[in-house]
């Protein structure tokens, strides 16, 4: 299939890589003009937004809370909401970096039909990237578990901060998706802010592990896929099969 678009422009997408690595990117995008782009972690960290893995996909901490341990203890949602109390502001504060602004540009030049990311930081929409599938759900919302209401992340941060004004004052080391390093600490006296309408319990509206991705995002995104003339992995180790299924589809 010709695209309207000539190769240069594709080409000004990739132009701070090394040579090496952006003339064969360059002649990828060119060739594929309908490409499917899925994102992880590693496209967020120039943004002060850590990974979970390193090179090698072994976990650099320790693994993220799971989905039936926060539904079920209270313990786990203290210390996550805790430790959030601590990250979140890293979070709410970052901004899009060269790679969710290069990743816009293909998109502008009509080289992007879909991104679908596995981030949860909704930077490729501050980037002003349109098409965007957040396929784990979106860190800036919080979901109450029995009423389903949606609230503001930064509403209920504030609460809890105002609630639990002493493990406001801690730092520590940010970690993945709004969490921090606070280990050795007593979270039993932590207050877990309740929804604020049914007073039922507050998780962000994102896939933990151990969870299932809504289906309707994930045939979404496989609609988007069947369309597409190429994948593009961009950022991420494909360690998690949600991300990885894209790949068996493809090839």
């Amino acid at each position: 299939m010709t695209h309207p678009t000539e190769q240069p422009e594709a080409q000004t997408v990739v132009q701070s890589a090394e040579q090496s690595v952006a003339l064969p990117l360059t002649d990828f995008i060119h060739r594929h003009p309908r490409l499917f782009i899925l994102t992880g972690a590693g496209c967020s960290t120039q943004s002060g937004i850590p990974d979970y893995r390193d090179k090698n996909g072994e976990w650099k901490r320790q693994p993220p809370v799971q989905h039936r341990d926060f539904l079920t203890s209270h313990a786990t949602r203290q210390r996550f909401w805790a430790r959030s109390l601590i990250g979140w502001p890293l979070m709410a504060n970052a901004r899009p970096n060269a790679v969710h602004e290069s990743l816009q540009l293909l998109e502008q030049k009509g080289y992007c039909q879909q991104l679908v990311t596995q981030n949860v930081d909704r930077l490729h929409q501050l980037a002003g990237q349109q098409q965007v599938i957040d396929l784990h759900g979106r860190s800036d919302q919080v979901i109450c578990m029995a009423c389903d209401r949606l609230h503001d992340r930064n509403q209920i941060h504030q609460q809890m901060a105002d609630e639990n004004p002493e493990f406001a004052q801690y730092t520590a080391t940010a970690a993945p998706d709004g969490d921090a390093d606070l280990d050795g600490i007593d979270f039993s006296g932590f207050k877990v802010t309740n929804c604020p309408d049914c007073d039922g319990m507050l998780k962000p509206n994102v896939v933990f592990f151990g969870d299932n991705v809504p289906k309707e995002r994930v045939f979404s995104a496989l609609d988007s896929l069947k369309q597409s003339d190429a994948l593009l992995v961009v950022g991420s180790s494909l360690m998690v099969y949600s991300g990885f299924r894209f790949c068996k589809q493809a090839a």
